[in-house]
Formats: structure tokens, sequence, C-alpha cells
């Protein structure tokens, strides 16, 4: 802002320098955060929040794990998750096909028989070792059933374990162990007032101590 005057036909310009004086701070700061903000972030002194872990990893299992920047636990989450659905899948297709074979010899059907593939080469089954076969074959869609739900709820832990770490990992970032920590074992003799005879009254034994 300019003020201008006239005296004896000069002009005399009067410049406003309060709005110049408060830009130069306002500047300065500006570019002081601008500055912080491409400066590089202190690993060193970075701690991870433990809430922002928990949902991480609720959301996206193996999140919260590669947010604490503990990446060499990643192969183990994954690794769990990859075993359990394959052996969710594997036990599934065999409760599958032993449950289509025992139905097969129980219908009485001769045209379905999806059982053969099961039997040892040159093996048939005959009126007589037929309960024996169907015997078997609900007992081994019995077993793939049950170790396909197992796999599940196995994979449900997975899940859950995943998550608990990367809560309890985050959260133990800013537990400060000190350097001075130490354990002390020496003997010591440790007495006891239930016997009058002061021989008898004593023992030997090992005193542990911690300094921290």
């Amino acid at each position: 802002m300019e003020l201008t005057a006239t005296e004896d036909g000069n002009e005399v310009v009067i410049a406003d320098t309060a709005l110049t004086t408060e830009k130069i701070p306002r500047a300065a700061e500006r570019r002081n955060r601008d500055k912080a903000k491409r400066e590089k972030k202190d690993w060193e002194k970075w701690r991870p929040e433990p809430k922002k872990a928990l949902w991480l990893s609720i959301v996206l299992p193996g999140a919260g794990q590669i947010y604490n920047r503990k990446y060499w636990k990643l192969p183990i989450v994954y690794g769990g998750f990859i075993g359990c659905i394959y052996a969710m899948r594997w036990n599934n297709m065999m409760y599958d096909d032993y449950s289509q074979a025992y139905i097969d010899l129980t219908d009485n059907d001769p045209q379905t028989q999806s059982y053969n593939k099961f039997l040892h080469l040159g093996a048939t089954i005959t009126p007589e070792n037929k309960a024996r076969y169907e015997n078997l074959f609900k007992n081994r869609k019995d077993y793939y059933h049950r170790y396909r739900d197992l796999s599940f709820f196995i994979l449900v832990g997975v899940y859950a374990l995943s998550v608990i770490d990367a809560y309890v990992d985050a959260s133990l970032s800013e537990f400060d162990i000190s350097p001075d920590l130490s354990m002390r074992i020496e003997p010591a003799v440790m007495k006891s007032n239930g016997y009058g005879n002061p021989l008898k009254s004593a023992a030997i034994g090992l005193n542990c101590s911690l300094t921290f």
C-alpha cells in the first residue's frame, strides 16, 4: 500500500511497510515447513503406533509386520496362510472323492463305480468284502472331513496370531531395557525358626538376584 501527497507541487511517496514486515516471517516459516517435509525421516528414532499396526494387520494380513518394519516375519505369516489353504483344498478334494465313492458303493447301481480308482491293482469288490470297503470309505471321508475343518480353524488361528503379533510388537517398541540388566546367582545360607536346634534351622541353597 502506498500513500501519495503533494507538497509545493512535488509528490511525496509514503510506503506502508506494515504488510511487508508481516510477510517476511510467514515466508520464512513456510520455507522451514517445506524443508522439514523434504528431510529424510529418522528411522532410528521412529516408533510404530500399536493401534495403527493392529488395524493394518486386521485389514490386510502381514501389513502390520510391514508397518513395524519386521519384514523377516512375512514368510512365516504368508507361509502359514498358504499351507493352511493348501491343506483345506487337499482335504476337501479327498473328502469329495471318498464321499462319492461311498455313495456309489452303497447305491447298488452298477453304472456308478467311482470307487474303483481307490482299489489296488487286481482288487475287486464282492458281496463278501463289500461291508469292509463301505466301512473303509466311510472312515476315510470322515477323516478328510475332520482335517478339512481343522485346517480352517488353524487358518483362523494364524490370522489371529498375526494380528496379535503386530500389536504386541508395536507396543514393545517403546519398552526400554536397561543395558545394566544382569542376573547373579550365588550360594546362600537360609535360616528357619521351625527347629530349636541351630544346626537344623539352617539350610544351604542358591540366591538369585536381578539388577536393572
